[in-house]
This record gives structure tokens, C-alpha cells and sequence, in this order.
């Protein structure tokens, strides 16, 4: 085997893990989050420094409630973005300039037909 081919085999394996660890990442985010944090606790321990820099940087950040620490892949938090069919209406405010305002809708309930 050619000294090429080896490197070739060794990149196209890298980056098909790495895309690997980005998917794992995006679908199962608190397992992984624990993975990291478990590995960050071991590379905190050891005397090297290059180990420490790498358990610092394997940390989760921790969520704290709102789209500002980037976890805004599920939509889960921060305030629900109303519905584009909503009817709006114009009121103007103190500034005689129209805002659009959202008006509430009931909720119909349809039985199930079996």
C-alpha cells in the first residue's frame, strides 16, 4: 500500500467520523453532552497541559432557558412564533404609527372518526 493511499484513507475516515460525532451530536444532544462532560473530567485531571486545554474545551455549555446560548435547534424554548394564518389587525399606538396585533382564535375539537 502506497504511502498516498494511506493518507487518503486516514482523511476520508476522519471526516466521515466527524460528520458522524455532528449527526450523533444534532440527535441525541443530552447523551452526548454527558459523554463530554465525563471527558472533560478525565482530561482535567492529567498533568499535561495540552490534556487540560482539551478538557476545557469538551465542556458543555450549560442551557440556560433562552435562544441566546444556541440551543435554538429544537424550538423548545424561547416564545412560540404565532401561526402565519392568524388574521392581524392594525391599531395604531401612541406614536400614530400601525403595529399589526394578533387576535386569539378558539380552538375547535373535532371527534376522532373511526
Amino acid at each position: 500500500m502506497s504511502t498516498g493511499l494511506l493518507v487518503q484513507y486516514v482523511v476520508v475516515g476522519l471526516i466521515v467520523l466527524l460528520s458522524a460525532l455532528v449527526a450523533f451530536r444534532k440527535l441525541a444532544p443530552q447523551l452526548t453532552n454527558r459523554w463530554f462532560a465525563a471527558a472533560s473530567i478525565r482530561l482535567a485531571r492529567h498533568d499535561s497541559r495540552f490534556a487540560r486545554a482539551l478538557g476545557r474545551r469538551l465542556q458543555p455549555k450549560e442551557a440556560t432557558g433562552n435562544c441566546a446560548d444556541g440551543c435554538a435547534t429544537c424550538g423548545a424554548c424561547g416564545p412560540k412564533k404565532p401561526a402565519a394564518a392568524s388574521p392581524a389587525s392594525s391599531a395604531p399606538d401612541a406614536s400614530g404609527q400601525a403595529r399589526v396585533v394578533a387576535q386569539s382564535m378558539p380552538l375547535h375539537f373535532r371527534p376522532r372518526s373511526r
